[in-house]
C-alpha cells in the first residue's frame, strides 16, 4: 500500500477514534449526573429503557474503539491492508467501507458461509 493511502486511513481512523472517545466521555458524564425522580412508573420505565439502549450502543462503540486502535497499530507495523487469513492485499474499496477489517472479501465471505453452515 502506498504511503498516501496509509496516511489517508490513519487520518480517517484517528478521527473516528476521537469521535468515539468523545461519545464515551459524554455517556460517563450522563451516568454520573444526579438521578431523576419519576412520579409516574411509566416515565421511569421509559427512562430506563432509553438508558439501557444507550448502554448497548456504547458497548458496541467500545468494541469498535478496540478495533480502531488495532487498525492504527497495523498501520504503524506496516501490516494494514493485508488479509490475516490469506496474506493477500485487502482492496481499497473494502478498506474504505470498513477500515478496521482484517480480512479480504473472499476470506470473510468464506468465513461467514462456514458460520452459516455450522449454525454459529
Amino acid at each position: 500500500m502506498e504511503q498516501k493511502d496509509l496516511d489517508f486511513f490513519k487520518a480517517l481512523l484517528t478521527e473516528r477514534l476521537s469521535d468515539l472517545l468523545s461519545h464515551a466521555d459524554s455517556t460517563v458524564t450522563g451516568m454520573t449526573a444526579p438521578k431523576d425522580n419519576f412520579a409516574d412508573p411509566t416515565d421511569r420505565a421509559s427512562h430506563e429503557a432509553e438508558r439501557n439502549f444507550e448502554l448497548r450502543i456504547r458497548d458496541r462503540e467500545h468494541k469498535l474503539i478496540k478495533k480502531v486502535k488495532q487498525a492504527l497499530m497495523r498501520i504503524e507495523n506496516n501490516t494494514f491492508g493485508i488479509c490475516e487469513t490469506c496474506g493477500e492485499d485487502i482492496s481499497t474499496p473494502r478498506l474504505k467501507a470498513r477500515p478496521v477489517t482484517t480480512q479480504c472479501i473472499e476470506c470473510k465471505t468464506r468465513e461467514e458461509m462456514m458460520e452459516k453452515a455450522l449454525g454459529i
